[in-house]
């Protein structure tokens, strides 16, 4: 990616740096910075790795929010201090909202072979909502060495008919990991230069498979309840990881079932046998669901066809509560500047900063003078 063209102007002289966010907690941004850059001028080699940044009241002003995984430019950074200001944020070139995430290229899910089994159903879901998303999937099964070589073997072949060719690895013997370091086909590779979001439910090893990969962030992993067979959530906030061999990960907070919050007519999309169907011919109709329509290409005796119906239930039910609510108010305003061009600024949320009436101010005055008088 060239961002030359577009910071090129922004870092002028050697008060600006270029740097990534790697954790947001309240309104503090962790940017890790690019010492390397060609456009950080005069860079010295005892600057620091990472800078704690505030964000500049106009970004605030205008609505721009910051989000982990930004580009940013830091403006007058203190180096002795290791304080900043963020006085830019770059283009992005994706963005997620749940979690939030800017710039991510995969997502990677995690799921375990045992302990807890593996559930068709809940997979899939996770799957779709990572397609939902319009980035790359890489699947990981963990806890391999609890299964037998003839079962996972079932579960390939099955995942691969599914569209996917899952990494079967394993944290307690390295298995898909560590031999498989500098192979052209392993898990490293695939992470590599990358900033890979981290999903999966409760339990599956998503922690330790971090620590295992950066040994230096010791995440807190919990172990998994005998009663619910799932583990409780370790994760509070999202949080940027540097691999070793470059690239970020970013591991979420835990969730058990992802929202799906498509439109029914999106569906279908999100699931590759459908798609392959459709690519190879068309329904009758357009706005086909493929339920019971005559001439459908998608409908039939495809492994997760079941598991679609289901999800396409819930969409339309979503969909008529949705239908059903006002619609919501815009948060921002249009104006017009003196050169003519519209544009949007935010909008003080209805009501909640308007004055009281100087009626509804003397009633209050006057109940509070009335209780006054009953305790005086």
């Amino acid at each position: 990616m060239n961002w030359t063209s577009e910071i090129g102007d922004i870092l002028e002289g050697d008060n600006n740096c270029l740097g990534t966010v790697v954790a947001v907690q309240a309104n503090f941004y962790q940017v890790k910075i690019e010492k390397n850059h060609n456009l950080v001028k005069n860079a010295r080699e005892n600057l620091p790795q990472f800078l704690l940044c505030t964000r500049r009241s106009r970004l605030k002003k205008i609505g721009q929010k910051v989000m982990v995984g930004d580009r940013v430019i830091i403006e007058h950074p203190d180096w002795v201090g290791g304080r900043g200001a963020i006085a830019e944020v770059l283009r992005r070139e994706t963005e997620l909202d749940r979690p939030p995430i800017a710039n991510a290229n995969q997502v990677m899910l995690i799921f375990a072979l045992a302990e807890p089994d593996l559930d068709p159903l809940s997979l899939t879901r996770f799957l779709v909502k990572a397609e939902s998303t319009g980035l790359e999937i890489c699947l990981c099964l963990s806890k391999c060495d609890l299964v037998t070589a003839t079962k996972m073997e079932e579960w390939r072949s099955k995942i691969s008919e599914w569209g996917y060719e899952p990494f079967f690895i394993s944290v307690k013997t390295e298995a898909g990991l560590g031999v498989e370091k500098n192979s052209s086909n392993s898990l490293w590779k695939k992470l590599r230069n990358k900033i890979t979001v981290i999903s999966g439910p409760s339990g599956v090893g998503k922690s330790s498979l971090i620590n295992y990969l950066i040994p230096n962030v010791n995440l807190r992993v919990s172990a998994v309840s005998g009663k619910l067979s799932r583990g409780r959530h370790t994760t509070r906030h999202v949080e940027l990881f540097e691999l070793p061999n470059g690239g970020l990960l970013a591991d979420t907070p835990g969730f058990n079932q992802p929202q799906l919050d498509g439109e029914p007519i999106e569906l279908a999309y999100l699931f590759p046998e459908a798609r392959k169907y459709l690519a190879q011919g068309s329904c009758q109709f357009s706005d086909c669901l493929h339920r019971d329509e005559p001439n459908c290409v998608v409908r039939g005796e495809w492994d997760r066809y079941e598991y679609y119906l289901m999800f396409l239930e819930e969409a339309i039910a979503r969909q008529e509560v949705l239908q059903q609510k006002p619609d919501a108010e815009s948060n921002l305003k249009a104006k017009i500047s003196s050169g003519g061009k519209q544009k949007f600024e935010p909008k003080l949320a209805s009501k909640k900063y308007r004055r009281s009436s100087r009626k509804v101010e003397h009633q209050q005055l006057q109940d509070l003078c009335e209780e006054l008088d009953e305790f005086s």
